[in-house]
């Protein structure tokens, strides 16, 4: 009995682990195939612009992106269930050995009890005793004799039950992972037809490098304005609030508990969209086409539909709202000593020192070309951070 519950303890604990890792994988999972396919309802949308092909290009790259870490935690769920099933081939061969055990002394015990069924010989057995007391004696080991047969034919078929039980969820579990294979050889060609897809239009655009390096220098020269503008007025924050080091927010008690929830929220702040995919990553990134050229990002770009709303990721107050020909309208959201910017809003319903509550909208995107995209960055103090280190995983979140 003691190595049951040792192995039943282990198997709870291990299928309790095992669960608890699987649902972290699907969800995962689950947030990949919304992105693959919201990506490609805004690859539709570019393919009526058909110059606008370096934006299709970002989209697929981000498909890509999202295919390879939809496979990859396909392969972690196989791992997982092959790891389950090599557990459950040892529960039921360990099932099994005590089941054949239980067989072996039943059947003593039925021999044992057939050749002595006749209830003369057992009253014979009581009246043969010396006196009562061993009488007494002989009647209890005859009452105890016979709950251990009726124990033993319990445990025979408590045993034989736990045996199919665990038999099924194998099967379960094996049929699951044939599925789960399957899934992932359809996925791994869907990946192969994106990569052909991606190079095509690296090969088409290869003839417009000229005008690809005009538009880059002029988003670098935007970025660069953009990131002036944010360091001056994070310089002037500083200075209003009677800094007590270099680059450091003296904060009310009021605005220290709101930083400190702010970086307790850390990997569970909600989207600045409701929909949307990351098309540009944060720090240096080699450009998808002009070969050797690396192109900054100080944040993220999220890919979204036209007219989307964009909503503050935490409670906070508005710093700032500013407008910067080509780049649009920026928000600047203080949370304490942490700040987080929205670039390219094409209205803004905010204005400076409001308070904002989190998911509360502040502005609607500005769309061009069927393009939609949010500049998001993160800062502590004048420390650019990577904000899909901050984000949830779901956009549910």
């Amino acid at each position: 009995m003691l190595k049951y519950k040792v192995l039943f303890i282990f198997l709870f604990t291990f299928s309790f682990v095992f669960s608890q890792s699987r649902q972290e994988l699907e969800k995962r999972k689950l947030q990949n195939e919304k992105d693959i396919s919201y990506t490609n309802e805004l690859i539709k949308k570019t393919e009526k612009n058909k110059n606008d092909t370096f934006n299709k290009l970002l989209l697929i790259n981000s498909k890509i992106t999202n295919r390879e870490r939809l496979i990859k935690d396909m392969n972690s769920e196989i791992v997982l269930l092959n790891s389950n099933i090599e557990t459950q081939y040892d529960l039921i061969n360990s099932l099994n050995k005590d089941y054949e055990n239980l067989k072996n002394e039943y059947a003593k015990v039925i021999l044992f009890y057939y050749k002595n069924r006749s209830h003369y010989d057992r009253i014979m057995f009581i009246l043969a005793s010396s006196d009562v007391n061993t009488a007494f004696k002989r009647i209890k080991y005859l009452q105890q004799y016979s709950d251990y047969r009726t124990n033993q034919a319990n445990k025979l078929l408590e045993t034989k039950a736990e045996i199919e039980k665990q038999v099924a969820e194998l099967e379960s579990m094996k049929s699951e992972k044939q599925q789960l294979l399957k899934d992932q050889q359809n996925e791994a060609n869907e990946l192969r037809k994106e990569k052909e897809d991606q190079n095509k239009i690296i090969q088409n655009l290869e003839n417009q490098k000229t005008e690809l390096r005009k538009k880059l220098d002029k988003q670098i020269q935007l970025a660069n304005e953009l990131q002036r503008e944010i360091e001056k007025v994070i310089a002037e924050e500083l200075a209003k609030a009677n800094k007590k080091g270099p680059n450091v927010f003296q904060l009310t008690p009021e605005e220290k508990k709101l930083a400190d929830n702010f970086a307790n929220n850390k990997k569970k702040l909600p989207w600045p969209t409701e929909r949307g995919v990351v098309t540009g990553h944060f720090g240096e990134n080699p450009h998808p086409v002009l070969k050797g050229i690396m192109v900054r990002n100080d944040g993220i770009d999220i890919s979204t539909t036209d007219g989307s709303y964009i909503r503050s990721v935490f409670d906070g107050v508005v710093t700032r709202v500013f407008v910067i020909p080509g780049a649009h309208t920026t928000v600047i959201i203080r949370h304490g000593n942490y700040l987080s910017v929205y670039s390219n809003l094409s209205e803004v319903f905010v204005k400076q020192g409001d308070k904002v509550k989190t998911k509360q909208s502040i502005g609607k995107i500005f769309t061009d070309d069927d393009k939609s995209v949010l500049q998001f960055q993160i800062w502590k103090e004048n420390v650019k951070l990577n904000p899909q280190d901050w984000l949830a995983t779901s956009k549910n979140e």
